[in-house]
């Protein structure tokens, strides 16, 4: 673990990170989050029966959006030219999980990217289905892997294998 956060100075203010020294590296990132609800509510979602529209299509366009919009929203991230970026939403029991996929070529990661689309769309689908039901819950946001640059590949799966 490093000393001292990468987002402050030496004097312990928050600053930008200068990656221009870095190489440009291919780089990937992976998140994912779960949305819990009423069966009543995954059928309505399911079946494309809300007023709203197609949530599920809604979802994954607002985290394509919110991707490239992440140096917008989270002060101090690096505006990133995205080269791809995936939404997936598939039905668990008791709602819907999102898997999202950020990718660049450059000299800083794209975590931030991948989390940030999978949050938006979480919250996408918990705004078009508010209206019949309000208990929706939003959980288990996470980087589940990464890769490229210095600090290497890092797979939330390898960590829980190894039981760390």
């Amino acid at each position: 673990m490093k000393d001292r956060l990468t987002h402050t100075d030496q004097a312990g203010k928050a600053s930008m990170v200068d990656v221009s020294g870095k190489p440009v590296t291919a780089r990937i990132a992976r998140a994912s989050g779960t949305i819990a609800m009423l069966p009543d509510t995954v059928a309505a979602i399911r079946d494309n029966r809300l007023k709203k529209g197609d949530v599920l299509a809604t979802a994954r366009i607002a985290g394509v959006m919110a991707a490239k919009k992440t140096h917008d929203l989270i002060p101090l991230c690096h505006p990133l030219p995205l080269a791809d970026v995936q939404v997936d939403i598939d039905e668990i029991e008791g709602g819907f999980q999102v898997a999202t996929l950020a990718k660049t070529t450059g000299q800083t990661g794209v975590e931030m990217e991948a989390l940030t689309a999978c949050s938006v769309a979480l919250l996408t689908l918990y705004d078009m289905a508010k209206a019949i039901d309000r208990h929706m819950v939003i959980g288990e946001i996470k980087v589940t892997e990464k890769a490229g640059g210095a600090s290497g590949n890092w797979s939330l799966e390898a960590v829980s294998e190894r039981g760390a």
